[in-house]
């Protein structure tokens, strides 16, 4: 029987006094997303000391805000961006394998209404099969209508000529991000969120650390480092901006943010475990109808945006875009007064030096890493299924600038998350959250106090105690935004259950929830630009 360890206690006093200690790391990390967390794992897992700093939580930003879908890129495909889609085969099966309580297969089916479409779309998504090889996951299949309509049983039947069956995966991403940030942290990385960048350290020239600052109490520290990676997505560019201007070096902005809005509704839209994909929508762009944790996923949308902010409002055409394309394929049509959440995700596209960045369909899906003169090496772009490559690469760089000595690439190819449960899983990301997402560490949560006392469906007192002691959490959107998907899965419902659970951590950790704070961003979730 294999044993499970214990979680680790993340008490915030505890993480502080370590990052106190007088001595130097060998890297530490900027930005606790799902490739500054890819990062710091993947060292930690190396042997070397490793801290991370986050601003705000961990996956706050783009990383909570995926389409949740763990892919090769048949869009990618579409564009003869053969490279990145096998990478990203090679690296969805890599996730599938090592967090399989967060991320699993999930069948697609594209519906055919001209007779060209299912033997057109049908030959790309055979060359989707050969790219992934042994790394696939379903062969990809061509049906008829009466099994495509059992597929997805309630897509508009007028036209309908049959379609395309393919397989690709979907994933928790706020919760697969603090399973990164839990193993790196098993693996004796030091990560602390709320405790933003302030400075770089530089010393004749070279960053050398950073300076950090508790927002809760304000206190700073000196944290130095050997080398500093810089991962902050969306943000890179006020970084690199921050050590161009120490070295006397100014920057060129590298990155154009796309933004993409998701709207949930009820599963009873599209009551199948089958998502829809439609490749080409009125304007060309790909239309998702995912089923997930319960309900369903309506998006997504590519548009740029000139201003980086931490939680984007969608755009009033993005929202009645999305509900038109839904209404041309779904029997019934999703209208405003439907909607349960509306979140909204940047993207962190890589733009060439001489690129505007205004067409979002040139700028690069790749990631890039590059170094500054002082030795800050940037990392961005790039997309969630392809972060534990993003994070060898990053690595990669440190070694060719001799920032660190070189040490063995692949350790986290097959190095298993925390709570990855060695048995078969049996439910489905598509059914609703609850103890089995937890996977290994199901019977930790159990044991707790509150397990018996459901506060919704998949939600429950010890769940809350969980999260303040073993997962980073301190506020009301920390549990109901990223441990909890209630904020992204029904807004109405997490504001009527915000009030509880800022009691029960108020009892857990002694410290102000920011209830308040919660409310008011809950409300953003539910706004409906122009209503």
């Amino acid at each position: 029987m294999t044993t499970v360890a214990a979680p680790l206690p993340t008490r915030r006093k505890d993480l502080l006094a370590r990052l106190a200690e007088p001595h130097c790391f060998d890297l530490a990390v900027i930005g606790g997303g799902a490739t500054g967390l890819g990062v710091a794992l993947d060292a930690a897992a190396r042997g070397f000391r490793v801290v991370l700093v986050e601003s705000h939580d961990f996956a706050k930003g783009t990383s909570s805000r995926a389409t949740k879908l763990v892919h090769g890129g048949v869009r990618y495909l579409a564009q003869g961006n053969i490279a990145l889609v096998r990478e990203a085969l090679h690296e969805r099966t890599t996730l599938l394998h090592n967090a399989p309580h967060l991320a699993q297969p999930l069948p697609f089916v594209m519906p055919s209404y001209h007779w060209w479409e299912t033997p057109f779309y049908g030959a790309g998504l055979l060359m989707y099969d050969v790219l992934a090889g042994k790394a696939g996951l379903g062969a990809t299949q061509f049906l008829g209508r009466e099994r495509t309509l059992q597929c997805l049983p309630t897509i508009r039947t007028e036209g309908l000529k049959g379609g395309v069956k393919y397989w690709d995966g979907q994933f928790d991403d706020a919760r697969l991000a603090l399973a990164l940030a839990r193993t790196a942290a098993s693996h004796g990385a030091l990560l602390v969120n709320y405790c933003p960048a302030r400075e770089l350290i530089h010393e004749g020239g070279r960053v050398a650390g950073l300076v950090c600052e508790d927002v809760e109490s304000g206190r700073r520290f000196r944290v130095r480092a050997r080398s500093v990676v810089n991962a902050t997505g969306v943000w890179v560019d006020d970084l690199r901006q921050m050590d161009g201007e120490a070295i006397g070096r100014p920057v060129k902005p590298i990155v154009a943010p796309s933004q993409g809005v998701h709207i949930v509704v009820d599963r009873e839209f599209l009551p199948a475990d089958h998502a829809l994909m439609v490749p080409k929508t009125a304007d060309g762009r790909v239309l998702f109808a995912v089923p997930w944790l319960g309900k369903l996923i309506l998006g997504t949308t590519d548009s740029p945006r000139q201003d980086v902010v931490r939680e984007p409002e969608p755009f009033r055409e993005e929202v009645d875009f999305i509900l038109q394309e839904s209404a041309r394929f779904l029997t019934r049509a999703p209208r405003a007064a439907d909607i349960r959440s509306i979140w909204v995700g940047l993207r962190p596209l890589v733009k060439p030096q001489d690129d505007d960045g205004d067409n979002t369909k040139s700028l690069s899906r790749e990631h890039t890493v590059l170094s500054s003169r002082s030795g800050l090496v940037t990392v961005t772009g790039g997309k969630w299924t392809t972060y534990r490559a993003m994070a060898e690469d990053v690595l990669q760089k440190c070694f060719t600038l001799e920032l660190l000595p070189s040490r063995p690439a692949g350790i986290t190819n097959n190095l298993p998350l925390v709570g990855a449960p060695a048995q078969p899983v049996t439910h489905r990301i598509s059914e609703l959250q609850g103890l089995h997402s937890y996977g290994s560490e199901a019977r930790f949560v159990a044991d707790l106090p509150g397990n018996s006392e459901c506060l919704s469906e998949g939600l429950t007192e010890a769940m809350v105690r969980f999260a303040a002691r073993y997962e980073y959490a301190s506020t009301v959107e920390d549990m109901l935004a990223r441990r909890s998907r209630l904020l992204f899965l029904d807004a109405r419902k997490a504001i009527a259950l915000a009030p509880r659970i800022a009691a029960l951590l108020q009892d857990e950790l002694g410290a102000d929830p920011q209830l308040e704070v919660f409310l008011t961003l809950a409300q953003q979730y539910l706004r409906i630009p122009g209503e």
